[in-house]
């Protein structure tokens, strides 16, 4: 495994990265939908409104993730690292 200051990082290409995107993606849409909810909505969900709750809590976990990829980066060892077999 390469150290962390040889190569350079996965960036972008990170799949923490693409997870924390989509998650964020559907967060906003679900937080958008449950606050123009009506209350007929929230009625049948037992008085809550989910999906307000479920948007909030995927904007969380995308944070975690985004911030989780940007703390412990990925490092992609250089080529002539590579061992060959």
């Amino acid at each position: 495994m390469a150290s962390r200051g040889s190569g350079h990082t996965a960036g972008a290409f990170d799949i923490r990265t693409i997870i924390a995107l989509l998650f964020g993606i559907y967060g906003i849409v679900l937080i958008v939908v449950g606050a123009t909810a009506g209350a007929d909505d929230v009625a049948k969900s037992g008085g809550i409104d989910i999906n307000l709750y479920s948007g909030i809590g995927m904007l969380v976990f995308s944070a975690a993730f985004a911030v989780w990829a940007r703390l412990r980066p990925i490092a992609v060892p250089a080529a002539d690292e590579v061992p060959k077999s």
